[in-house]
């Protein structure tokens, strides 16, 4: 293990911290709140730090996948770490381990609160909140890499354990042209949604907040009611853009470039869109006498759907109202999540598409035993490596999520509340059923079960495979 190029990029990632920090303290200026000086407060400390760990360059620079991993999960730690401390300093979540709850769901962008009152803090926290969203949707060394050259070709490492899908591929040669791609179409989306928002008369505040949650797919809401106190036209226009933030970002680089053909090719996008129209259809007939016109039913089914699929987790109605065939269809879009390459949660459509093509390709084998057959994705076939690795993941989710619900329920809460929390923090999803339903929060555990749940919306953002290999003693041993 190269620990100087990790203590390097962890100084890094906090002088970039302190930077993101400025923006709610300024939050609090305009607004006069004396909140203002506690991100400030920790703003500098975190400047501090940075400068600390990254005034000496370490000697060797080469960063290979287990530094990469190591430094990934780290940096998301250390970020939640010092990003909860303005909460319990400015007293809005006055509980260290409450505020780093809220604080992971915000940066992994899960969405799930332990707050039972939103309204009731201050803006800068809600700004905060919202804001954690936005840097983590993306990725923060997605952001890093797009402003520093960093380590050169090596940075593939990063991105590969920050990224989401079961593989990551550079749309141009250079990792940092990458970057700026990427972050270009995210700010392009981020800045055509708040823009429309506040064209349909929603006010500057709700609407940079609300974009930051959608694009960022997190769902934090600044009212208690989530967006169902919005006009029909804003929720309409929020559908739209969760659902477009749910598609991988290829999709948009294909359409900037004019590669249109390209474009078409790509079956998980074609899937993802299925999914979600087929899933409306269901619902708005299975709900359909739960709301006076069909405008209003298609709208929440829609919304819902969206925003499930995607993992954003905002909400226009509660869902946990509605009959078991929608809310076991919800649970299920759960788990499949939105496209590989978006900043959305989940298994991702592309998984369960490699999933689906090698269990037909296995009974085909049986039927033909001599046939030789591909498996293939957008007209390629997927190397054994990423056949691997999809595997391996589905077989470490289910044992990650099996093992959380047991080790939460010491809580004594019935299976659905435990089994939702657990499938909507691993999925960064944000509400669940029952006792975490949309109308309810994550404060009811306790503080070990906390602990559970962060660890696994921090395994869920990152993958998987940073976090596991966190608690591997072999990773810890110098080269």
């Amino acid at each position: 293990m190269n620990y100087s190029i990790v203590l390097y990029i962890l100084g890094c990632v906090l002088k970039f911290e302190s930077a993101f920090l400025i923006l709610p303290a300024l939050v609090g200026l305009i607004y006069r709140e004396h909140a203002s000086v506690s991100y400030l407060a920790v703003a500098v400390l975190c400047l501090i730090l940075g400068v600390l760990l990254t005034h000496k360059k370490p000697r060797s620079t080469n960063l290979y996948t287990r530094e990469g991993f190591v430094a990934v999960a780290l940096s998301w730690i250390i970020m939640s770490i010092f990003g909860a401390i303005p909460f319990v300093l400015t007293g809005d979540i006055p509980f260290y381990v409450d505020a780093l709850f809220e604080t992971i769901s915000g940066f992994t962008t899960t969405g799930s609160s332990i707050l039972t009152d939103v309204e009731s803090i201050s803006k800068a926290s809600l700004f905060w909140r919202s804001f954690s969203h936005w840097i983590g949707g993306m990725g923060v060394f997605v952001f890093i890499m797009a402003i520093l050259p960093m380590m050169g070709g090596s940075t593939m490492n990063l991105m590969k354990a920050e990224s989401p899908g079961p593989s990551v591929s550079k749309l141009v040669p250079h990792v940092k042209d990458t970057a700026k791609i990427l972050y270009g179409i995210y700010i392009a989306i981020t800045i055509c949604e708040a823009t429309i928002l506040r064209a349909l008369g929603m006010p500057l505040f709700d609407s940079l907040t609300t974009t930051f949650g959608t694009v960022g797919t997190g769902g934090f809401g600044i009212r208690n009611d989530s967006i169902a106190g919005y006009s029909p036209a804003i929720q309409i226009t929020i559908t739209v853009f969760m659902i477009l933030s749910g598609i991988n970002y290829t999709a948009y680089f294909y359409i900037l470039t004019g590669k249109i053909k390209e474009l078409f090719k790509i079956e998980e996008v074609r899937w993802y869109l299925a999914i979600i129209f087929g899933s409306v259809a269901v619902i708005t007939w299975n709900v359909r006498s739960l709301y006076p016109t069909f405008s209003e039913t298609l709208r929440h089914a829609f919304f819902q759907v969206g925003s499930i699929i995607t993992t954003t987790g905002y909400a226009t109605t509660d869902f946990d109202l509605w009959p078991a065939l929608s809310k076991t269809l919800l649970v299920t879009l759960m788990f499949i999540g939105a496209c590989a390459g978006s900043t959305s949660g989940g298994i991702k459509v592309s998984r369960i598409l490699i999933l689906l093509k090698t269990i037909r390709k296995e009974l085909s084998l049986i039927i033909h035993p001599r046939q030789v057959k591909k498996i293939r994705m957008d007209g390629h076939p997927v190397d054994h490596e990423t056949l691997r690795s999809a595997n391996v993941f589905l077989v470490v989710y289910f044992v990650l999520l099996l093992t959380s619900m047991l080790l939460i329920s010491v809580d004594e809460f019935d299976f659905s509340t435990n089994f939702t929390s657990v499938v909507t923090v691993l999925n960064n999803i944000g509400p669940g059923l029952n006792l975490v339903g949309p109308t309810q929060n994550f404060s009811i555990f306790s503080p070990f079960s906390k602990f559970v749940l962060m660890f696994d919306m921090l395994a869920g953002r990152l993958e998987l495979f940073p976090m596991m290999i966190l608690l591997m003693p072999s990773t810890w041993k110098r080269k």
